[in-house]
């Protein structure tokens, strides 16, 4: 079918006459003849795609941060991952997000024993996830995809950052299982380490133990001090634990770490102590606990989260008796990594149906990617999506340095989580929102994967602390850990290595902003101190990684992270003839179809 007629900007038909004259009066607007695709054409879909194939840049990444020969032998088992989650895994998320868990009480029999009914589609990520590729174990121990050792950080991030790019609700207890057992490694007794462990570590789902975090109640969101769940000990060494927990995801999780106050101990957060508790009792019968109802939430629909009642639960202390708000912190922290790194793969998925989306779609008979309105809203979420990755991989590689023990690492790692937690997790939002718009109407309808990605986003800055109380805990960090030291020293050495030299004052200025906002009185700056530390990092991050590459894009979006968000800039301003018209620009925005 042909075109016979234009259209007119303000929606008229036109001959060609009246088409000559207004394309002199608005070049590049008028639709020139052009075969109009009807029905089905008209409707691109990514479905099927390969999502790491789609993203060339995530392998030269990898590159950089991990040695060779484990980018060989991860290699394959990415191209699976990346077909899974532009297939059969986004089939089996969207199935389980339409089948939410439920609740059930009691048995057949009448036996008074509950359990969580899920959907066969959870259960097959679950087998993914935990089973064939171990993201809950592969960081712990060796022999996950037949490698060695334990993986890296940079690794077990870089499938976490795929399989989000499908399913974000169940890397939730694959994040609290593989931060459970770190912290129970790192604190509880060799005892219980042994006991538990295994099951913690297994790939098989028959054995295997899921993990979760039970410390939210009604009065102590982010108050943790406030938190009234009381702990009385027993005589055999166990303790009884009462009280309510307001929000638990993964609500009927093998193991779940929780905090209490043990009877007698004093108020706030200096008299808190961690506590393990088992679904099941040592006797093999159910623990004293219930779970009242299941959380009727926004996303992560698919995954269980509940409120809990603790009638005497049997629990095992871990550690020492009042250190188990720094101790839940350890794991607090590790999960809110997870949570940049899921935002960022969400980011990530909905830039590439975008992308997808516009160099597919046609209108006023050209492609969308050819319309200068429309690259350039492809360039505002792509840049934020490339920073996250950077800050995610940036993040990874502190950790590992942190826990092999090189000195200022943990400091590092300290100012980086949070960072990384409280501005990927609030790009999410807007990025795969922006994104649902590039599809127009379908990308407002369930059948496709933009409205599950906005609603998902939006649980990334809630999740283990709102923006502000992160936000704060960057402040903390910088103030209590010589963390904002540690972190202009890793700055100052990237810059010396990629040569942007630009970054020196816009790093001066947020450093300052951040020694203001540090004091009692400047606290209301926290957030725009944290903004600040996010774009002078990842913009450092995008120009080392270029250098180190030779990737001029990267260079290119370091210098956009620089002009738009660090450097003052007058929005009446006529945007720059440059950046308009700068090939690299267009070098990031590439058809993601193979």
């Amino acid at each position: 079918m042909w075109r016979a007629n234009v259209i007119h900007p303000a929606g008229m038909m036109a001959g060609r006459k009246e088409a000559a004259m207004l394309e002199k009066l608005n070049p590049g607007i008028i639709a020139r003849a052009e075969p109009a695709p009807i029905g089905a054409e008209a409707v691109p879909d990514a479905r099927g795609i390969n999502l790491f194939r789609a993203d060339p840049m995530l392998a030269r990444l990898m590159s950089l941060y991990l040695p060779a020969d484990l980018v060989a032998h991860l290699r394959p088992h990415c191209d699976r991952l990346g077909a899974l989650a532009g297939e059969r895994l986004d089939d089996l998320a969207t199935t389980a997000d339409r089948n939410p868990p439920r609740l059930i009480h009691r048995t057949r029999t009448g036996e008074d024993r509950q359990s969580i009914e899920k959907h066969p589609s959870y259960r097959e990520m679950e087998r993914l996830a935990f089973g064939e590729f171990g993201l809950a174990a592969l960081s712990h121990r060796e022999g996950v995809f037949g490698w060695p050792h334990p993986l890296p950080a940079a690794a077990k991030y870089v499938l976490t950052y795929l399989f989000a790019q499908a399913e974000f609700g169940l890397l939730c207890p694959v994040s609290m299982t593989d931060s459970l057992t770190r912290t129970l490694r790192k604190f509880a007794d060799p005892a219980l380490v042994e006991r538990f462990l295994p099951r913690l570590l297994s790939q098989d789902l028959d054995t295997l133990a899921q993990g979760a975090m039970f410390m939210t109640e009604q009065g102590a969101g982010s108050d943790v001090g406030a938190t009234s769940v009381r702990a009385a000990a027993e005589s055999d060494g166990t303790w009884r634990l009462f009280g309510d927990k307001w929000f638990c995801s993964n609500a009927d999780a093998d193991l779940a770490m929780v905090l209490a106050r043990p009877e007698g101990a004093p108020a706030g957060t200096k008299g808190l102590s961690l506590f393990l508790l088992p679904r099941t009792r040592g006797d093999g019968a159910p623990n004293a606990y219930r779970i009242l109802r299941l959380k009727d939430k926004l996303g992560t629909r698919d995954m269980a989260s509940g409120e809990i009642r603790l009638e005497g639960a049997e629990a095992y202390l871990v550690g020492e008796p009042g250190a188990g708000f720094r101790q839940m912190t350890d794991m607090i922290n590790n999960s809110r990594l997870s949570n940049g790194v899921r935002s960022a793969g969400m980011m990530r998925r909905a830039v590439t149906e975008a992308l997808f989306v516009a160099h597919h779609r046609r209108a006023f008979g050209r492609r969308l990617i050819e319309l200068p309105l429309m690259r350039r809203q492809l360039l505002k979420i792509l840049v934020p999506t490339e920073q996250a990755r950077s800050m995610m991989f940036t993040t990874a590689e502190a950790l590992s340095r942190a826990d092999a023990g090189e000195e200022g690492a943990y400091a590092l790692l300290r100012i980086l989580t949070p960072l990384l937690k409280f501005r990927a997790c609030r790009d999410a939002r807007r990025v795969t929102g922006d994104a649902m718009e590039v599809r127009g109407g379908a990308g407002y309808i369930e059948e496709w994967p933009e409205p599950r990605l906005v609603r998902d986003s939006h649980l990334g800055s809630i999740w283990e602390g709102t923006s502000n109380i992160v936000a704060l805990d960057v402040m903390r960090a910088a103030r209590r850990e010589g963390a904002l030291a540690a972190l202009q020293r890793h700055i100052a050495a990237q810059m010396a290595q990629s040569g942007m030299d630009a970054l020196r004052d816009p790093l001066a200025r947020a450093s300052a902003l951040t020694e203001r906002a540090m004091a009692p009185e400047g606290a209301h700056l926290a957030r725009s101190a944290a903004s600040a530390l996010y774009h002078v990092t990842t913009a450092s991050a995008l120009a080392f990684e270029g250098a180190a590459l030779g990737e001029t894009t990267r260079l290119t979006l370091a210098h956009l992270v620089l002009r738009h968000r660090l450097l003052p800039r007058d929005p009446l301003a006529e945007e720059d003839e440059v950046e308009r018209e700068n090939a690299d620009l267009a070098a990031l925005l590439v058809d993601p179809s193979p």
